[in-house]
């Protein structure tokens, strides 16, 4: 008997599954990703749709949960939510309901607020060839901080630098200026010795990853002598002028 229902269930949730499709309707958003990001200061605009089968008129709106909702324009079957110059504050989860008729519908869009400005700062300010020596990266102004969403790193032309060792990963507050708390963050490595004569570059990497989103920003940490980073300091020699031909006129 037991297994005769156990059979019987999934056939019931399916018809039960089918019913509400046909008398319901299809709740969509755009973007359709579940989490979406937005830079500090920048503006996102999500957009919720309903369709209801046959001639039901859809009701939708968006709501927000324990955060300022941003700007909602809502009319028949759809409803825009708008977050402009977002803040810290605008991150948090947006709900999109919909209904038609006695059926309702619902969807979640997690917001996150990020700031990752082009500022990487470097130490020391020149190499010294051939000496063990301290390197230390600092991204300034950025949230979240992370290690899951921000990484440093040194590259040495497009690769990452083999040989070195991790001494640390500091994460400060900046100072603050008005209501966003961002965050300055430092990776240091002791480098090996390297050759002079090295025909590449070595830089600092950041890097954030966030979902649906990755950034990166580089910044050269040159030599102090032409020898020892002539790709960054040399410039390409030109090569020589030849004379054209000369002619004979006899």
């Amino acid at each position: 008997m037991e297994q005769g229902l156990g059979l019987l269930f999934p056939v019931f949730l399916g018809l039960l599954q089918r019913g509400q499709g046909e008398q319901g309707g299809s709740l969509e958003v755009e973007p359709p990703d579940p989490v979406v990001a937005v830079s500090l200061g920048g503006s996102q605009q999500l957009t919720c749709r309903l369709a209801c089968a046959g001639h039901r008129t859809p009701s939708v709106q968006w709501r927000g949960l324990d955060t300022s909702l941003g700007a909602v324009r809502s009319d028949a079957g759809s409803s825009v939510l708008s977050v402009r110059n977002a803040s810290l504050s605008a991150a948090g989860t947006r709900v999109c309901v919909g209904s038609c008729g006695t059926h309702t519908f619902q969807r979640t869009v997690q917001l996150l607020v990020f700031a990752f400005p082009d500022q990487l700062t470097v130490s020391p300010v020149a190499l010294v060839a051939q000496q063990d020596q301290e390197v230390a990266c600092t991204a300034h102004n950025v949230t979240p901080a992370s290690p899951e969403a921000l990484s440093l790193s040194l590259l040495l032309g497009d690769q990452e630098l083999e040989g070195v060792q991790a001494l640390g990963w500091d994460v400060e507050e900046e100072p603050q200026q008005g209501e966003d708390l961002l965050f300055r963050v430092t990776e240091r490595w002791l480098l090996p010795p390297l050759e002079t004569h090295t025909p590449l570059t070595l830089h600092c990497r950041a890097t954030m990853k966030l979902p649906g989103l990755k950034l990166s920003r580089h910044r050269a940490i040159p030599g102090e002598s032409l020898g020892f980073w002539p790709a960054c300091t040399q410039r390409p020699q030109e090569a020589p002028e030849v004379p054209p031909p000369s002619s004979y006129e006899p």
